[in-house]
């Protein structure tokens, strides 16, 4: 049952990841690509309809995490409680600013609104990286101080930074020169998710110039990726044993260079709806095959004193467990028919659809 519920977990993960992705990258396109206020009107009705029922997964997969895997869930809760807040607030800002912006039609009013929506969107796309490199990176379980634990072995907290800024630091950071690093990569990615979700719901003048983006920057994307790859090593000596392990695991990427290589192809496609379809692509496969490089971690542990949490230490009990699937088995099918039903509604273009105007 353990299996079960992590690959549930990791699936509505996967979800949010390719929806509200686009959210995010749709505000970073919003911020600096936009110039007229038809364009900014065009990136809004493109994620007008969707944007807060996409936040919903996130819900879902903290609400999956608490049932699941409770000893997980106080842990990640308590440990990254600070970037927890900060991205909290980055939320609240983010919606406030699509909210607001239309209630006064003043230009000081406006450019508030959009600036708080873009910037939250930026700083959104950075932290969600920064948070999977402290997952696949480790933490500090049991503040081990000279190798005795201060705290509970599944207890850790951890600052913005250390002094050293090091991966390796005895005493991590949240943010280092390797989480930053998968921070930049997240920016980048979610940037040109964003942009391929704009050609496809909107005729905006943009367009033409986004696809232009999105082609420059899969070359910066695909370097930072085998930079990636290179640095790996230097977190994780055996960063590929589960592939070597279980090679059906090499699926995972292979989706995401099929996806990032038929991005280099985003002029020529005929159908808006493919640059989307690749950079989805693209997003879950990284995903499942970071995930897949650390199973059955969900959260190591940098010392050798406490073992890393893993899907079968951290679980809740199998009755528990048993007696969920009866209520997730009554969820899914609503869930898949009310966004099956939303996406229909809202299909094709949204240029004509005006978002937050009173």
């Amino acid at each position: 049952m353990e299996f079960f519920w992590y690959v549930v977990l990791m699936g509505i993960l996967a979800v949010y990841i390719v929806l509200d992705g686009y959210d995010f990258g749709a505000g970073i396109i919003h911020l600096f690509f936009a110039k007229t206020e038809k364009d900014k009107k065009a990136i809004t009705s493109a994620i007008g309809p969707f944007w807060d029922a996409n936040e919903v997964w996130l819900i879902a997969a903290g609400g999956v995490l608490f049932f699941a895997f409770p000893t997980l869930y106080a842990s990640s809760f308590s440990g990254f409680y600070l970037p927890l807040m900060m991205i909290l607030w980055l939320l609240i800002f983010r919606a406030v600013g699509l909210e607001l912006r239309g209630q006064i039609h003043h230009p000081m009013w406006e450019v508030i609104w959009d600036k708080a929506f873009g910037i939250a969107s930026l700083l959104l796309a950075i932290f969600f990286g920064v948070a999977l490199g402290n997952i696949v990176r480790g933490v500090n379980l049991g503040m081990v101080e000279n190798s005795v634990s201060t705290q509970e072995a599944h207890f850790f907290f951890l600052p913005l930074w250390n002094p050293t800024f090091s991966p390796k630091a005895d005493q991590l950071g949240i943010i280092d020169w390797f989480t930053l690093f998968l921070g930049v990569v997240s920016a980048v990615t979610l940037t040109i998710h964003g942009a391929n979700w704009i050609i496809y719901k909107t005729n905006s003048s943009l367009n033409a110039k986004l696809k232009e983006v999105v082609f420059k920057l899969n070359f910066v994307l695909l370097g930072l990726v085998i930079i990636s790859l290179l640095i790996w090593h230097r977190i994780e000596p055996k960063p590929f044993h589960n592939f070597v392990e279980n090679p059906f695991l090499w699926i995972f990427p292979l989706i995401a260079f099929i996806g990032i290589f038929g991005l280099f192809k985003v002029k020529t496609f005929k159908k808006d709806g493919l640059g989307f379809l690749f950079s989805s692509m693209f997003l879950v496969g990284g995903f499942a095959a970071t995930t897949a490089s650390i199973f059955p971690n969900v959260l190591p542990s940098t010392n050798a004193v406490n073992p890393s949490l893993t899907i079968y230490n951290t679980a809740a009990g199998e009755y528990g467990l048993s007696v969920g699937v009866y209520w997730f088995v009554i969820a899914l099918p609503l869930v898949i028919v009310y966004f099956i039903i939303q996406y229909k509604v809202f299909s094709g273009k949204m240029d004509d659809i005006g978002y937050g105007e009173h």
